[in-house]
């Protein structure tokens, strides 16, 4: 794969040897902490109207709201966010510089909730059934590079990240196998002592082998600043803790893009998504071009916001 060339934020060597060695690296920052909780204030409420959004509003979800992915296509703060030079520069450092985002999506935890369980996603049909992504045979890769922001201040207490190191490169998962949507799971399940589960589903259907377990004690916690992400494989293990809801610490906000080189198929053969206890059209879906070009004629882009901007106005 042809890497492109050093730009302001290029991953340095060390850099980049930790990603390709642990499946993750930073968190970096990128925005002043009272910067991005005034503007997430602001933009909370502008996203409540949902006049350009290119899914249903009706559009049913009971544990985790489908009908706001890809707000980045009609809200132009998202839209300038996948953009920013500090997170393509990274990624392209590693997959080189045809760049296309394929998804965004808000990860809230209220104090209270509980955890997210352990998983991995490589073609992402773990929920729907189907693959969503795609990549060549002979590329040796799976999966996207998520770059995860914290918009408000995450830590062990108030449900930050977890990351099991260096499990990138096997999955101990198989996405072909079926998981029954049941959203009463989301308060009933455990591990090791602390609530855990996945929007609705049982992630340990899907484990090869049913004996085996994460090796918790390898486990990192990702505490973040509100402002800054930090950028990994989904094929990493990955969860989150639960929120303690103590000291007042308020509501989780992350948000997490999705990104993967633009010659990957996104979406193939598929009209609609069916996950999460929700069903989404992808009538009026297209990726975005965040750097370089698009290398996949099978894919439907998005050039302009729902609004009419020009995604080229964000790019560098």
């Amino acid at each position: 794969m042809n890497l492109s060339k050093t730009k302001e934020f290029s991953l340095t060597d060390k850099e980049l040897k930790h990603l390709r060695d642990y499946g993750y690296v930073g968190p970096f920052d990128l925005y002043e902490s009272d910067e991005i909780k005034a503007i997430w204030r602001r933009e909370r409420i502008r996203l409540l109207d949902r006049t350009n959004a290119i899914y249903k509003e009706n559009t049913i979800s009971g544990s985790t709201n489908i009908a706001n992915y890809d707000r980045h296509l009609d809200n132009e703060f998202l839209a300038k966010h996948i953009c920013l030079p500090q997170i393509t520069h990274r990624l392209s450092s590693l997959v080189g510089e045809n760049l296309t985002c394929w998804r965004s999506e808000f990860f809230p935890k209220y104090p209270g909730d509980a955890g997210t369980d352990w998983h991995q996603a490589d073609t992402f049909e773990n929920a729907g059934g189907k693959p969503q992504l795609v990549w060549p045979d002979s590329s040796g890769f799976g999966g996207t590079l998520s770059v995860w922001t914290a918009f408000s201040d995450t830590d062990r207490n108030s449900a930050c990240l977890q990351f099991i190191p260096g499990t990138h490169e096997e999955m101990f998962y198989d996405e072909h196998k079926a998981m029954e949507y049941n959203p009463e799971l989301n308060d009933k399940l455990e591990r090791n002592g602390e609530r855990k589960s996945f929007f609705g589903y049982d992630y340990r259907n899907l484990q090869k082998d049913s004996d085996w377990e994460p090796d918790e004690s390898k486990a990192v916690s990702i505490e973040m600043k509100a402002g800054q992400f930090v950028i990994f494989w989904s094929t990493l293990m990955h969860a989150s803790h639960a929120h303690k809801g103590l000291d007042n610490q308020p509501m989780r906000m992350g948000y997490s893009v999705r990104y993967v080189p633009s010659f990957v198929d996104v979406y193939p053969n598929l009209e609609e998504i069916t996950q999460f206890g929700g069903s989404i059209s992808l009538e009026n879906y297209g990726t975005v071009v965040v750097s370089g070009e698009n290398l996949n004629s099978k894919n439907k882009v998005a050039t302009h916001t729902m609004g009419g901007t020009p995604f080229s106005d964000y790019r560098e």
